[in-house]
């Protein structure tokens, strides 16, 4: 989806017409944050603020300052959509009643990972007749076989004997807390562990799960990549902790 916004954006930044070549072909990135397009696409720029321009109850426009190669930079437009996580909006837009600020910071993310380990060919999976396991009490709780996504010229690996992607989450708490503290304590836990952690775990779980089936963690892990999202999926209301009819989706919700 992301790559079709790009192409609707600035078509000449994505070359291609169909859904196929969308995942093939090379984006220009010199192209998506031209002076004197209609569109520009900034990266590596963080939003700090976002005001009205003058009274905000008569404002006509706003004014956004992001920082971008560790300088502060403004521009100016007629309007400007809030894209992102509500909890931080507060911390971007101080011009929010208390109201607002405290509605939209309710939500707690929960923190996630997601781990993709390259590995050389996956016949212990097909030795073990398996295509993914669960495991509720180690690191990652679960781990299976890349998904099998095919678009035009981008294959899946069809064979045990080819090179495949493992997926395996990991959603770290601290059980016997609120539920919203679990969330900023595993937000914590993913600042502060190291990629050494990660990849030990890894192997460990890996050659514990699948050495019944030939696997061999040192022969063949590949590679390992590690993606953290300490604001993963979004809050969810439970009975313990939430007002009763936010948590049974009741009527007057």
């Amino acid at each position: 989806m992301a790559r079709l916004l790009v192409r609707a954006l600035i078509p000449d930044a994505l070359p291609g017409t169909s859904l196929d070549d969308s995942m093939t072909s090379p984006l220009a990135y010199d192209r998506i944050d031209r002076a004197g397009s209609d569109a520009r696409i900034r990266l590596n720029s963080m939003v700090v603020s976002a005001r009205h321009l003058g009274d905000p109850d008569a404002s006509r426009g706003v004014e956004i300052t992001y920082v971008r190669d560790g300088k502060a930079e403004k521009v100016r437009a007629d309007h400007c959509v809030m894209a992102c996580y509500n909890g931080v909006i507060p911390h971007l837009c101080p011009e929010l009643s208390n109201e607002q600020q405290a509605a939209l910071m309710y939500g707690v993310k929960m923190p996630l990972v997601y781990t993709n380990v390259l590995i050389r060919n996956w016949t212990a999976f097909t030795n073990l007749g398996i295509s993914r396991v669960s495991a509720p009490g180690m690191y990652h709780t679960g781990v299976n076989l890349g998904r099998s996504v095919q678009f035009g010229d981008y294959q899946p690996s069809t064979s045990p004997d080819e090179p495949m992607i493992l997926h395996m989450t990991r959603t770290p708490c601290a059980p016997g807390h609120p539920k919203k503290e679990q969330h900023r304590l595993g937000r914590a836990d993913l600042l502060a562990t190291t990629f050494e952690t990660f990849e030990r775990n890894i192997r460990d779980q890996l050659g514990r799960s699948l050495a019944g089936g030939g696997f061999d963690a040192a022969r063949d892990i590949e590679a390992i990549t590690v993606n953290r999202w300490p604001h993963g999926y979004a809050y969810s209301y439970n009975t313990l902790d939430d007002p009763i009819e936010w948590a049974l989706f009741a009527p007057d919700d």
